[in-house]
């Protein structure tokens, strides 16, 4: 059965640790062991694991991709959000992961983050959990 975790953003652009809702949906389903898809269906949003230990990753990431697709550039889509759209086909729209007896297998650095492009908004990520 597929799941929906909530994620509201509050800037245009953020990277928001996602981390511990996924652990709690795992432990409160009793998912053991298997893997996690974690889909993002928004065109303007994305998901992806990265160091979650410096919040200076996190800056670095925001800046420097603001800088590879500025948000006011050579675009002809009429929404005024075409960078977004570039971003978040560049971060990807899924992620997955392993589940070991009931816990996400992350490295020692890593957390998941909900990618926000053009926000704030409520966004929604859907998680399917497959079982081994």
């Amino acid at each position: 059965m597929m799941e929906i975790v909530q994620v509201q953003t509050h800037d245009r652009e953020a990277l928001v640790d996602i981390t511990g809702d996924i652990r709690k949906l795992i432990h409160s389903n009793g998912w053991s062991d298997g893997a996690l898809l974690m889909y993002c269906p928004h065109t303007t949003g994305a998901v992806t694991i990265n160091e979650g230990a410096d919040p200076d990753v996190v800056r670095d990431i925001l800046v420097n991709m603001a800088g590879l697709v500025p948000h006011h550039g050579d675009y002809r889509h009429s929404e005024g959000n075409s960078d977004a759209h570039i971003k978040s086909s560049l971060f990807g729209c899924d992620q997955l992961v392993i589940v070991e007896d009931g816990n996400i297998q992350l490295g020692t650095w890593q957390k998941i983050f909900f990618c926000e492009f053009d926000g704030p908004r409520s966004r929604k990520l859907w998680v399917q959990f497959l079982a081994s």
